[in-house]
């Protein structure tokens, strides 16, 4: 593959309007999207994940939107590996590739390659399961932030599966997680441009507030219901759900659980914009920019090469 193939990337917090711009650069460069959002990867979810409409995915072809059941094992090295045969195919009849998503580190590892882990010893993936279960997530959450700040504020700290195989791997190696993430010696054979869009907190949290209400009008709770069965899959340990299945069990009422939505999509997206603001290959735009500045500053990346 040559090297004048190009992956542009659309990074941001959730609900800033990546999915758009995406579909605009997209169409200008007449290729196909690769949404690397791991909760969009979902069948049996749409609502509580902001799948992109019907009508966003006619316009442009997009891969990896509910292409697996909640009920199937997928890890980021799943996806890497498909992800990157994706790319392959397309890079035949293309020279531009748009990639979307809100998930920090399925998007890293498709730009950058994932890093093998070192092993991890039975009893220390036991002992941390026992610690969770005699003390609770909370105390692994301060044991990752002490550990590996990075990290910490990339993932989603209540995906329990996500933190104690992060701990896991810290434990056993003595060094961060991250560490791990930033040392991979996969070279791509393409070039990456990564666009993040952002605005001030006041508008991330009120547009998040305002997409939660939108996602109970739209039916959230009638489709939480239909994947209960499934709650003790990692898949659905996740923001919008979760909180729901709180409310189904009778632990909280509803306007709690919304409360709490709103509250950890709000937190989501902190972490997300704590994490891409410390990687200097993205360049910023506000989030009402033009999408013609925007197509400006990939051509002129693109000629410059």
């Amino acid at each position: 593959m040559s090297k004048s193939k190009y992956l542009i990337s659309i990074v941001g917090p959730t609900g800033i309007g990546k999915t758009k711009l995406a579909i605009e650069i997209a169409k200008a460069y007449k290729t196909e999207i690769i949404s690397s959002d791991s909760r969009q990867f979902y069948k049996e979810l749409k609502i509580g994940t902001a799948v992109p409409s019907a009508e966003e995915l006619e316009e442009v072809k997009h891969h990896f939107i509910q292409h697996i059941s909640v009920k199937t094992a997928y890890s980021v090295g799943d996806f890497e590996k498909d992800a990157i045969e994706v790319l392959n195919e397309l890079f035949k009849t293309n020279d531009v590739v748009v990639m979307v998503g809100g998930s920090g580190l399925f998007e890293k590892v498709v730009n950058e390659g994932l890093d093998k882990f070192p092993e991890v010893e039975a009893n220390i993936k036991s002992n941390l399961e026992h610690e969770l279960n005699e003390y609770g997530l909370e105390r692994l959450q301060l044991e990752l932030k002490t550990k590996d700040p990075d990290y910490y504020t990339q993932v989603d700290i209540q995906n329990t599966q996500r933190v104690v195989r992060a701990l896991s791997v810290i434990r056993s190696s003595g060094q961060a997680f991250s560490n791990y993430l930033a040392k991979n010696t996969n070279k791509r054979e393409f070039n990456s441009i990564l666009i993040g869009l952002t605005a001030s907190r006041e508008i991330i949290y009120n547009r998040i507030n305002l997409r939660v209400d939108q996602m109970i009008e739209n039916g959230l709770l009638t489709e939480a219901k239909s994947v209960y069965q499934y709650k003790n899959f990692n898949s659905l340990n996740t923001v919008a759900y979760k909180e729901l299945f709180e409310y189904f069990e009778e632990k909280i009422d509803l306007d709690e659980a919304i409360r709490l939505i709103k509250r950890n999509t709000r937190r989501f997206a902190k972490r997300q914009l704590t994490w891409y603001r410390k990687d200097n290959r993205v360049k910023w735009f506000d989030y009402q920019c033009n999408k013609a500045t925007v197509l400006s500053f990939i051509e002129d990346k693109i000629q410059g090469e």
